[in-house]
Formats: structure tokens, C-alpha cells, sequence
């Protein structure tokens, strides 16, 4: 009986940039184009700086850029050092199923493994798609996080899959390096737990040069671990029980349509209630007449960013972003939701703290009925004198079911890139990225000078 794993071998072997629509085409690229910005937006954290400097220790020629370095490493370390910069603003795209994710973290892997083959633009866009369908499917057959793991795991085994197609390995091949990603590769869910640390950052990067590694390994004629997912030891019977899993029926029916790309900073569940606050302000106006915020949630959120002590006094930006309640103070008292929100001074702020004091977040059947199809936040808000206002959030800006423009994309990308590289920099990366499927390698996108 053919495993799981040589089932999405096959699948992902047979996927090719012709079997993609066009819609799907132009979300790879829009992805693409807000990974680079959430990447160049993060260049001057901390844990980019370590992550670049560990990179930078073990050059390569003719290895993968890291970005805006112009320096070459090898593809499994410029997949952790790009991947760091990419998820530290908890700012690049989201899925939510069973298990949530941020599927726009298997682009760093992709982009290192296509520019050491030398793949074309067409080629990366598929090897994305699938890296995409992977994770996001597995994220509808089964959750992680209800069993402690992290979402991290699931991307292992992506990024060692779109690795494989890009190193053109066989199904055989591709079986194994599945096999040498999933078995070494189970994170625990303390990475978002908490007072968060800098691991946030780099956890789901530290998958993806796992999985790069993997299929380096398979390409090389190491083997793995065989039924990495029906084995008496493996993924069914260790953690989630038995699934099967679903896959592109159509040109039109990649998982990468139904992803949404962040309009806020911050941990996607809070984004409705972000949403919902600074709609509410202009009615609330001076934010000191506020007496109590109620917060209506589901399960996920209140679990996930509203429910640990911590998260009333965040002492970190990894914490107070993945804090429901102080991203809507902050929201309520400054109009908005930005990288400097997180400040250190910002985390000590008296007037912030005053606020967050006042909010209570609580789980409904209701909001409950209404996820993951959508993140439904309901803020009550009641002032002095006795007067509530209330609001609604199903769909925030940037959801599936309320996306953002091309234009919007766009213009967040130049928000982030702005301090970073010069303007004409930005306008040829985005105009590489609009191209991509014409290119033919990706260098263009990856290598460039920041000021």
C-alpha cells in the first residue's frame, strides 16, 4: 500500500507553473512581494542581526543570497537567516484551519534552493504553490497546537517538499528527505507561550533549513525514516491521529487563495479586534472616557493571545503582539497599529497599561460558531455616563473574505522598505517581483544593497 508521504511526492512531482491559473500566478507573486517587505522591515532586529551574522560566518560561493547582504551562504542557513527577517514583525501572511500557520515562511526556502539550481521565476512560483498546499492542507487535516506541538512541524515537511521539486528530486527521493524532515523536526508549542522570546522569529525558519537539509541529504542518497506518517512510531500515531489529505483539484484551487496577508503587525486573531477598535474610536473620542472593553473571542484567540497572565503585562514586542488586549489599547489610543507599537518605552507606557486594564476577553459560542471561516471579534465598549458601543469584525482588511488591493500590497511593501533600501531599489524589486514568471532565475530578487 503506497504511503502518504509518496502520495504527496506524486502530487507535488506532477504540480507544474502550467497547471497554475492565473489568479494563482499573481497571489504567488503578491505573497512574494510581502515576504520581501516584512523581510526588509525587520532588518534592524536583533534576532535578524544574530540569525545574518551565524549565516555570514559560513560563505559560499555560488551558494544563496541573503537579503540585502550580498553575500552568499549556504541554501539551509540563507532559508534561516531570510526566514528570520520574514516572521519577526508577525507582519507576512496567515492561515487558519485546525492548525494556524504563516504559509509565506516556506518563501525564504524557496528562493535559497531556486537560486543555487539556477530554477526560472516559473519554477519558484510552482515549488511556492506547493510548498503552500502542503502546509496549508495539513493545517485542515489536523491540529498541533491542541496537542502542544507547534505549527512549525507541518512547515518541515513543506519546505523539504518544495526543496525536493526544486532539486528535481524523484518521488523515492522526495519520500525520504519527507522522512528525514518529519522525524527530527517536532517543535513544542513554548515557543509561543508566555512571555515570547526571539524564538518566535526563528522557529519556523529553523524548520524550513531543517527541511532544506533534508532534501539535500535525500539528493545525496541518504535515506529516511520510512511511513513518516503511518509508522508505529510516526506523525498518525505519536500526535494526531489518522487524516487524509486533500489536494489541488483544479488550476484555480491552490491553497494560496485562501490565505490572507497581514494589514497590521500583529497576530493575525487580534486583527478583527484591531479593526473593530479604530473603527469604535472616533465614536469613543477621548480614549480616558473609557470605563471597561469586553472582547468577545473564540477559542483560538483567547487560547492563543488573551488568555496567560503575560499578556496583560507584555515585557517583550514578541509578547505584546501576540497580546489581543494591548494591541487594541494601543489601537484605541493612538489610532493605529504600527512596528513602533511595540516599543520598548511603548511596553512600560502608563497610559497603555491603564487601558489594557480595563479590557476582559472572553470566548462565545457565537465567535466561536463563526472561526476559521472568518476571526469574529466583537469589542464592547462602555464609556462614563453608562453609554456602550459595540462592533463587529468578521473579516478584517487583508482576510479571503475582505482582501487587500494590489495597490495596498504594494504600498506596505514600500512602507517596510522605506528606511532599508533606497526607492529605486524598492521600485526594482517590485518590479522583479510582478515579472517574476519571466525571469529567468531569481537572483534579481534575492541579492540587492540595503543603505
Amino acid at each position: 500500500m503506497a504511503t502518504l508521504a509518496q502520495g504527496i511526492a506524486e502530487r507535488a512531482q506532477a504540480a507544474s507553473f502550467e497547471g497554475l491559473s492565473p489568479q494563482v500566478v499573481h497571489e504567488v507573486k503578491r505573497r512574494v512581494l510581502d515576504t520581501l517587505g516584512c523581510a526588509l522591515g525587520a532588518w534592524h532586529s536583533r534576532p535578524a542581526r544574530v540569525a545574518r551574522a551565524i549565516a555570514q560566518a559560513v560563505p559560499l560561493a555560488g551558494g544563496a543570497s541573503l537579503f540585502g547582504a550580498r553575500q552568499r551562504t549556504t541554501p539551509d542557513l540563507a532559508a534561516f537567516s531570510n526566514g528570520t527577517l520574514v516572521r519577526y514583525l508577525d507582519f507576512n501572511d496567515t492561515y487558519l484551519s485546525k492548525e494556524p500557520a504563516h504559509p509565506s515562511d516556506n518563501i525564504p526556502a524557496a528562493l535559497a534552493v531556486g537560486q543555487v539550481c539556477g530554477a526560472s521565476g516559473r519554477d519558484v512560483i510552482a515549488a511556492i504553490a506547493v510548498g503552500y498546499e502542503l502546509q496549508c492542507r495539513l493545517c485542515d487535516a489536523a491540529s498541533l497546537r491542541a496537542h502542544g506541538w507547534d505549527h512549525v512541524v507541518y512547515g518541515a515537511l513543506s519546505t523539504a517538499l518544495l526543496a525536493s521539486k526544486l532539486y528535481r528530486l524523484s518521488v523515492e527521493q522526495t519520500v525520504h528527505a519527507l522522512g528525514l524532515a518529519g522525524v527530527c523536526n517536532f517543535a513544542t508549542r513554548q515557543t509561543r507561550t508566555g512571555q515570547l522570546s526571539d524564538w518566535k522569529a526563528c522557529a519556523f525558519a529553523n524548520a524550513a533549513r531543517n527541511g532544506v537539509f533534508a532534501a539535500e541529504l535525500a539528493r545525496d542518497g541518504m535515506t529516511g525514516p520510512n511511513e513518516i506518517f503511518e509508522g508505529p512510531k510516526g506523525l498518525f500515531k505519536m500526535v494526531t491521529g489518522p487524516f487524509e489529505l486533500g489536494w489541488a483539484r483544479g488550476a484555480d484551487d491552490w491553497m494560496i487563495r485562501k490565505t490572507y496577508v497581514k494589514f497590521w503587525p500583529a497576530e493575525y486573531h487580534s486583527q478583527s479586534a484591531i479593526d473593530a477598535a479604530l473603527q469604535l474610536r472616533p465614536q469613543i473620542g477621548d480614549y480616558r472616557q473609557i470605563e471597561s472593553i469586553r472582547i468577545e473571542s473564540f477559542e483560538a484567540a483567547v487560547s492563543i493571545i488573551g488568555s496567560e497572565p503575560e499578556k496583560w503585562r507584555p515585557t517583550s514586542r514578541e509578547t505584546a503582539d501576540h497580546s489581543m488586549g494591548y494591541c487594541v489599547a494601543v489601537a484605541l489610543i493612538d489610532g493605529e497599529v504600527t512596528q513602533d507599537s511595540f516599543a520598548e518605552a511603548r511596553l512600560r507606557d502608563a497610559a497603555v497599561l491603564g487601558l489594557l486594564d480595563k479590557i476582559r476577553i472572553v470566548e462565545t459560542d457565537e465567535c466561536n460558531a463563526g472561526y476559521p471561516d472568518g476571526i469574529p471579534n466583537r469589542l464592547i465598549v462602555r464609556l462614563r455616563g453608562g453609554r456602550e458601543l459595540t462592533m463587529l469584525v468578521k473579516y478584517p482588511r487583508g482576510h479571503a473574505g475582505n482582501p487587500m488591493s494590489d495597490d495596498e500590497v504594494v504600498a506596505k511593501f514600500r512602507r517596510q522598505a522605506a528606511d532599508v533600501v533606497s526607492a529605486a531599489t524598492a521600485d526594482r524589486i517590485v518590479e522583479a517581483v510582478m515579472s517574476l514568471d519571466a525571469l529567468p532565475e531569481v537572483t534579481p530578487l534575492v541579492e540587492f544593497e540595503t543603505r
